[in-house]
């Protein structure tokens, strides 16, 4: 393998671990606040792809395809369509089982996730929903440059500068807001910070909110990526950024970021290796290697990369 081949494996794999993160931030934050794993995560990341490709059709369809007007206006509308959803999963399936054991959210989890599948499925059909090309919007003339031997595409791009901004933004959020000091509050100490006045029920809304959001936002640069989307689709993006979660550590926002990023090089650079290497069908390795990486780091570090070992409350 040429250092150019590595190198453009390399950039694919950032790629890939942008859209990862985004969604592994949906995780990571639920975990964090009422150590729920979302499963349904991934299917909502499903529902925000299907509804940006829906404004994408009627803004073609009224003449709108301008990029800079076209394709803010389809995320944005994903984005308030999937926190909408997410807000809904919450508020049946999750909230009234919240004293409930954790067995059973898990379970009302997986029973959320099947019916989002399931009524995508009925409403949108089984086959595969097709993106419009990103040289379908007016002013995008070519695929993409090179630089250096390498050929970088112009959704790359979009995909790491979006993914990078969102995250961000998110980070800033989390970090220096009063309600993102509210829901560090709430994921430390639930008790505490409602004696001290947080509205717990309010915090976890807006962290539903805001990890359905971006799971929405990589939904569309997803499907913008890959030329489409099917109603199956988030259930292996979904485990990958679960994944993704666990290597950086769930409940650790930064570390979902990393760990997005770390998956996304390991599953292209591994299966890039292994072509090279002579192993035949090395790309229907891809998802294996996932599977791989989340069981080495449960057996290895199974407080993740920037995740510290907490000790269980009594």
């Amino acid at each position: 393998m040429t250092f150019e081949v590595f190198m453009q494996h390399m950039a694919n794999g950032i790629t890939l671990g942008g859209m990862f993160a985004l969604v592994a931030l949906g995780y990571t934050m639920v975990y964090g606040i009422i150590e729920l794993i979302n499963f349904a995560h991934g299917d909502i990341f499903m529902v925000g792809s299907f509804l940006g490709l829906f404004a994408l059709e009627k803004l073609f369809g009224l003449g709108i395809d301008q990029i800079y007007i076209a394709l803010p206006l389809a995320m944005l509308f994903a984005m308030v369509g999937a926190a909408l959803v997410g807000v809904a999963v919450e508020r049946v399936a999750y909230r009234p089982l919240r004293d409930k054991p954790r067995i059973t959210l898990l379970v009302s989890a997986i029973g959320a996730s099947i019916f989002l599948m399931n009524f995508v499925m009925l409403t949108a059909g089984r086959n595969l929903a097709r993106f419009p090309q990103l040289q379908s919007f007016s002013g995008v003339d070519s695929e993409g440059f090179e630089v250096a031997g390498i050929k970088i595409q112009y959704i790359q791009v979009l995909i790491v500068v979006a993914s990078l901004l969102l995250m961000l933004g998110l980070d800033a959020f989390v970090n220096r807001t009063n309600l993102g000091r509210g829901m560090r509050a709430t994921a430390q100490d639930p008790e505490a910070a409602e004696m001290m006045g947080v509205a717990i029920n309010r915090v976890i809304v807006i962290t539903f909110i805001l990890g359905s959001a971006l799971a929405a936002a990589g939904g569309v640069l997803s499907g913008l990526y890959y030329g489409g989307i099917k109603f199956n689709d988030g259930f292996i993006i979904g485990i990958k950024a679960f994944t993704a979660a666990v290597l950086g550590g769930i409940g650790n926002i930064r570390g979902a970021m990393l760990g997005g990023f770390v998956l996304g090089l390991c599953e292209t650079v591994i299966v890039a290796l292994l072509d090279s290497a002579g192993v035949p069908e090395a790309f229907d390795y891809k998802d294996a290697i996932a599977f791989l990486i989340l069981v080495g780091i449960l057996t290895l570090r199974p407080s993740g990369i920037l995740g510290t070992h907490v000790a269980e409350k009594v």
